[in-house]
């Protein structure tokens, strides 16, 4: 089956039956709490027969006591209608094991350098890491370690950290995750564009931005 036409996060969220899964990332993710590695190998397995009857296929990344599921159509770099239909037989599957879907701990980091110069910065990272090389980021060709990507400075700022942490979570608990953080003693740089992400700092200055989807659009 030939891939659809790209969607938009927004899109995907406005689709029936998709109420487990979360956009991160431009990527459909949900987690199941399966409670044991046994009910976990048997809805990898459920999933397993899904994916190759749809020949569209998920990263899968089994624990105990949880499976988590990450859905992206690579043809059209990013979502597609495939995605919302393989997460709806997903989670059906796991509705007929009984596994409910747990979103709540759902997050992706990256790690976010600022540059001057990004061309003359990112082939040492590029090297140094062994990542493979995108527009203006680097992944991990294993896809298990954070993503790296490359934010242009405008002009030097030498008492700023420049290496900052990005969080993406699920859109529904950013809110909560900010509080949380303020809570633990942060401070709020700029909620200038959120929902797209907010600022922090801890107590030293150092920044972590919690990101989602919105806005991005």
């Amino acid at each position: 089956m030939a891939a659809t036409g790209r969607i938009t996060p927004g899109q995907f969220h406005d689709e029936r039956g998709v109420g487990d899964w979360r956009v991160l990332l431009q990527v459909a993710t949900a987690r199941f709490a399966t409670g044991s590695f046994l009910t976990g190998v048997r809805l990898v397995d459920a999933i397993g027969e899904l994916a190759e009857a749809a020949n569209h296929h998920p990263d899968v990344d089994l624990r105990y006591p949880h499976v988590t599921v990450r859905l992206t159509t690579h043809d059209v770099g990013g979502l597609s209608q495939r995605d919302v239909e393989l997460a709806r037989d997903i989670s059906a599957a796991a509705r007929e094991l009984e596994i409910p879907a747990d979103p709540t701990g759902l997050q992706e980091l990256e790690i976010a350098i600022d540059a001057l110069d990004r061309p003359a910065v990112q082939p040492f990272w590029e090297a140094v890491l062994g990542y493979k090389p995108g527009d203006d980021d680097l992944s991990d060709p294993a896809g298990r370690a954070p993503a790296f990507w490359f934010q242009q400075m405008d002009e030097p700022r030498p008492q700023r950290n420049r290496i900052h942490v990005d969080v993406t979570v699920a859109h529904d608990v950013a809110e909560e995750r900010v509080a949380a953080a303020l809570a633990a003693g942060g401070t709020l740089v700029s909620d200038e564009a959120a929902p797209r992400f907010w600022v922090l700092a801890d107590a030293e200055g150092n920044e972590a931005c919690v990101c989602t989807w919105l806005g991005r659009e």
